[in-house]
Parts: structure tokens; C-alpha cells; sequence
């Protein structure tokens, strides 16, 4: 990464992105009966947005928001793609079983997620992520390898916490400002998805 962007700098970035990109696409999703995750491509070097995409279980249940993040971007042009090493990957809640695997296997050696696991069971009703983790591979929450050889993990809001001041607080009304968004989304989704046929919904 480009030694001249600071750490606030990443930051704001993927939290633009969160709000301008991935939350207007998810909010069409949501509309079609979607889960709410989305994720983003950025570059490294200058923090630009490559791709970013939502959730569309509703036409394949592997479709997770990362998932068709990467379908998408590996539907780019050869010669216009991106090396995955050049991109941070962005999930906006933290990737399941499939979705790590998935990013592993795409080569990225990175993501930063918004949302953890606990936050999917517990604000959003969506316990599938944890409930995989320990009934197929008998982890408990936060059991997987966080920094191994492929890749290593940031949470958003940890990250904020290292933060000084003013810009802690100043990104911690961001989170609140996009937190809130997803709270409404959620509810959306909640509200209408015993109409859809996703499988675990």
C-alpha cells in the first residue's frame, strides 16, 4: 500500500465506499429480497473503487455479497483486471466459511469487514455464519485463523478504536451514520423474506 496514505485515509475510503456504492446497490437487492452484505474492491495505491456489489441469493444461493463481488470482477476484462494482491477487499460484514475461502482462493492477501459475525446473529438475525462455523468445522466465534499465510483481517471499527482524536469521533458518527442505514435495511429484509426461496434466510 502506498506508504503515503494514512490509516484514517483507508478508512474514510472504505466507509465512502460502504455509503455511496454498496448501500445504494444493496438497498435495490434488499427491494428484491436479498440478504444485506455487499463488499467492494479498492485499490491500493490510491484507494479508488474497482467494483463493489451486493448480496443476490435470490438467483443463486452462493451469490453471497462477496462472493458476486468476485464473480464480477473475474467477468472483467483480463487486461483491465486488477492484480488481486493490488486490492484491498472490502465485506461489510464478516465473511462466512464460503465467502473466506472464496477470497482466499482468488488470491487477495486482505479484507476489512464492518459488521463481525456476533453482529450478524445478533443485530440482524442472521446466525448462519456462526452456526456453519461450529457445526461443520467446530469453531466457536472468532475461531478461524485472523492473520495466516493467504491473508490478514481487519475489523473497521477496531481500527477506529486505534485512531486519535478528532478523527476517532469523527469516524465513529460515520459508523452510527451507516450502522443505522443497515438497521433499516435489515428490517426491510426481515420483514419480507419468508417471500423469498433462499435457502438459509
Amino acid at each position: 500500500m502506498n506508504e503515503k496514505i494514512l490509516p484514517v485515509n483507508v478508512i474514510d475510503a472504505l466507509l465512502d465506499a460502504m455509503e455511496h456504492q454498496i448501500i445504494p446497490m444493496t438497498e435495490q437487492g434488499v427491494a428484491a429480497g436479498n440478504k444485506i452484505f455487499g463488499a467492494a474492491l479498492l485499490r491500493k495505491s490510491d484507494l479508488s473503487v474497482v467494483l463493489a456489489e451486493t448480496n443476490n441469493e435470490t438467483e443463486n444461493p452462493l451469490w453471497h455479497g462477496e462472493v458476486h463481488t468476485l464473480k464480477r470482477f473475474y467477468e472483467m476484462n483480463g487486461e483491465k483486471r486488477p492484480d488481486a494482491k493490488d486490492l484491498i477487499f472490502l465485506s461489510t460484514h464478516e465473511p462466512c466459511s464460503m465467502c473466506l475461502s472464496a477470497i482466499t482462493w482468488a488470491g487477495f492477501d486482505n479484507f476489512y469487514y464492518f459488521f463481525s459475525h456476533e453482529d450478524s446473529r445478533d443485530a440482524f438475525a442472521i446466525p448462519h455464519d456462526l452456526k456453519i462455523l461450529k457445526e461443520v468445522f467446530t469453531l466457536e466465534p472468532g475461531g478461524y485463523n485472523t492473520e495466516n499465510a493467504f491473508w490478514k483481517s481487519y475489523s473497521i471499527t477496531k481500527l477506529i478504536s486505534d485512531i486519535s482524536e478528532p478523527d476517532r469521533e469523527r469516524l465513529k458518527h460515520r459508523v452510527e451514520t451507516i450502522a443505522g442505514k443497515y438497521t433499516v435495511l435489515s428490517n426491510q429484509y426481515q420483514s419480507g423474506k419468508d417471500q423469498n426461496s433462499i435457502p438459509l434466510n
